[in-house]
């Protein structure tokens, strides 16, 4: 089973709740955005409000006048930084670590994320975590251990 495991370093994504880091969360990621055909519905457009034909309707867009950014809703929310690849769905309420500096020892997720750890749950499976530092109180309520070397960090 390779579905939601890095191939590289054979560590699974992590899944995480978003309200155990909620603060964290909403204070480090970025909104991405996706533009639908303000014709057909069609979409979201590969290339945003960049897009300049609909390729479903073929109508011309005019991306000035054709898209209301007032009202336009984030589909996910991303964090692409200090070696953290994460994203969350904008109908979901679960981080996906997709890389990161650390990871954790987790069960297996449910059906609904084959492959990846829920971090939250201690078990025997590899799976990308956040650090203490994501954690209101500054310690994360797993044990932590560093990619590169598998050495447990601990709080400061």
């Amino acid at each position: 089973m390779c579905t939601n495991i890095d191939t590289k370093t054979g560590i699974r994504y992590g899944v995480i709740h978003q309200a155990e880091v909620f603060q964290a969360w909403a204070d480090s990621s970025e909104p991405v955005y996706g533009y639908y055909c303000p014709y057909c519905g069609n979409g979201p457009l590969k290339k945003g409000a960049d897009a300049k034909r609909c390729p479903n309707c073929y109508h011309k867009i005019d991306p000035d006048n054709d898209f209301d950014y007032d009202y336009i809703d984030p589909v996910a929310y991303c964090y692409d930084e200090d070696g953290y690849l994460c994203d969350q769905s904008y109908d979901d309420t679960d981080i996906f670590i997709l890389k990161s500096p650390y990871f954790t020892l987790c069960q297996l997720c449910s059906p609904c994320a084959p492959g990846s750890g829920y971090i939250m749950d201690e078990g025997t499976n590899e799976a990308y975590c956040f650090g203490h530092d994501w954690f209101d109180d500054g310690k994360a309520p797993y044990h932590v251990y560093r990619v590169t070397t598998g050495e447990e960090v601990l709080p400061e």
